[in-house]
């Protein structure tokens, strides 16, 4: 099934053109014409969406998980389309597509299910006390609502996990709110045809057209407008830090400042513990290799610092991971832009005092080959630029001279997505003074293993401090997901009838 994108935008229900297009900029094959968002767009999109929630807002969860499940079963009946023109645009490999379009269909279903079962309502109920002396008490229930329209950011590295009907709109979705996507220009096509499986949902279910509309392309003025515009509730992000601080100080300087769940960057460090370098060092330093060039490291989890305590075992490792390194040849990177960030960042690194080259490549045009560097835990403390993300699959060891230097490295970091712990038991003592600061440094702590990989689940946190995200209470994985688009509202002595269904 080969599929030929229109170019424009879906605007509650109605597929429209623009006055002006942009051609895709497709790792292979064909490219395509597409329709340039507008600030007027964006606004006809908000306010179908504040008309559909006065009409999705109330649904039954029943309902609500009919759609998601029915959005679901239609990108399944696009899925060679999908990933044919997926891959075209973003040069991500076909099995790495279907895998992603199984996360993105897993999702709808799990928050279908999620919401069936009624748990994340919090509902709670403090009876009447009448006769309580001095006051009496009255009659108090609590449930969460949805909090209205909702705008998201499609994602430059997760072209259908993280974009149109990725885990921002599912969860947006799920909560009854409806949903503005801006689409991303690095998978303009991919976003399309996702949206038509969107909107072959809201037929076959009878949705109100005004939940979904998907605005392509546009230069910062659309997306200044999407957050700003004053029916949009809350914002959905995944993207670079400076573009996402940029909409977050948008959102918080509006008449009515909004949440802003920007996931922004991250580095992910991993601590390798005496003992566990001394007895699989080989192995670690294999693993971590692979993990940093998953996906020519385009990966928010990817695990781009590795710290350990010096020694004939840490140089070991050293030696080892760079050898892990040599093989891996170019891959293409998502975007050209992207291609020159991660040089960028890779001259970055190399031209700071103190680092060493350990393992050196070449690339250009779009394609990234991997790069290892080494520097002392003092160097690191003394030079903060250290620690800001290089998207791609670039590594750098942090050789500390103690124990005690280790844990001013773990101090010293920004908030982060990820922190691992490699250790043996002989480690636990070392480990158990890392914790607490670890935990208050990221949202998901592991132990024995690597970051990439996000499962999807009630547990998952995908999240931390700043500038991990721009909000360390919520998660953008997982069913937890969900809270960050709604808000408890109480109702005191309301008879039944003007409650909401799940409270009745």
């Amino acid at each position: 099934m080969t599929f030929t994108p229109h170019g424009k935008h879906l605007v509650a229900g109605d597929w429209t053109s623009g006055e002006t297009t942009f051609a895709s900029e497709p790792a292979h094959g064909p490219a395509h014409e597409f329709a340039v968002g507008t600030p007027d767009l964006v606004d006809q999109a908000c306010k179908a969406a504040e008309e559909a929630f006065w009409t999705y807002g109330y649904t039954s969860r029943e309902e609500r998980a009919a759609f998601l499940t029915a959005i679901a079963d239609e990108i399944e009946a696009r899925g060679e389309a999908i990933t044919e023109i997926g891959t075209q645009e973003t040069g991500l490999p076909a099995a790495r597509l279907q895998g992603e379009r199984g996360r993105t269909t897993g999702q709808l279903r799990l928050f279908a299910e999620h919401i069936l079962g009624g748990d994340y309502l919090d509902r709670r109920h403090d009876a009447a006390l009448p006769d309580r002396q001095p006051l009496p008490r009255p009659d108090l229930k609590m449930v969460q609502r949805p909090i209205g329209p909702v705008a998201v950011f499609g994602a430059s590295n997760f072209p259908l996990a993280f974009s149109t009907a990725g885990g921002d709109t599912a969860a947006a979705l799920a909560a009854g709110c409806p949903v503005v996507v801006k689409g991303h220009s690095a998978h303009p096509g991919t976003g399309e045809i996702v949206a038509e499986a969107i909107l072959a949902a809201i037929k076959s279910c009878g949705v109100p057209p005004g939940v979904f509309s998907l605005i392509q392309g546009g230069k910062r003025d659309v997306g200044t407008a999407l957050v700003t515009h004053p029916l949009i509730r809350a914002v959905g992000f995944t993207g670079s830090l400076a573009g996402g601080r940029a909409l977050f100080d948008l959102c918080a300087q509006r008449p009515d400042p909004i949440p802003f769940f920007g996931e922004l960057g991250s580095v992910n460090p991993m601590f390798i513990l005496p003992g566990a370098v001394s007895a699989r060092g080989g192995a670690i330093a294999e693993g971590w290799a692979g993990s940093l060039t998953m996906g020519a490291g385009q990966f928010c989890t990817n695990p781009g610092i590795a710290v350990l305590i010096e020694g004939p075992d840490a140089d070991a490792f050293v030696e080892g991971a760079g050898k892990a390194l040599e093989p891996v040849g170019a891959q293409t990177m998502l975007t050209d832009g992207i291609a020159a960030a991660y040089r960028s960042g890779r001259d970055r690194v190399a031209g700071s005092a103190g680092v060493q080259e350990v393992m050196t490549s070449t690339c250009d045009l779009r394609n990234a080959t991997p790069y290892l560097y080494a520097t002392t835990g003092m160097e690191w403390l003394e030079n903060e630029a250290l620690g800001e993300e290089v998207f791609g699959p670039l590594g750098l060891v942090v050789r500390a001279s103690d124990e005690a230097e280790m844990l001013e490295v773990a101090r010293s970091l920004h908030g982060q997505l990820t922190c691992t712990l490699h250790l043996d038991d002989g480690d636990t003592a070392l480990a158990q003074k890392l914790m607490p600061v670890l935990e208050r440094k990221a949202g998901r702590v592991l132990a024995n293993g690597f970051p990439t990989g996000v499962e999807v689940c009630d547990s998952m946190v995908h999240g931390g401090p700043y500038p991990a995200s721009t909000n360390f209470g919520a998660t953008s994985v997982g069913t937890l997901s969900i809270r960050r688009f709604l808000r408890p509202v109480c109702y005191q002595n309301l008879p039944d009838a003007l409650l909401p269904g799940d409270l009745q």
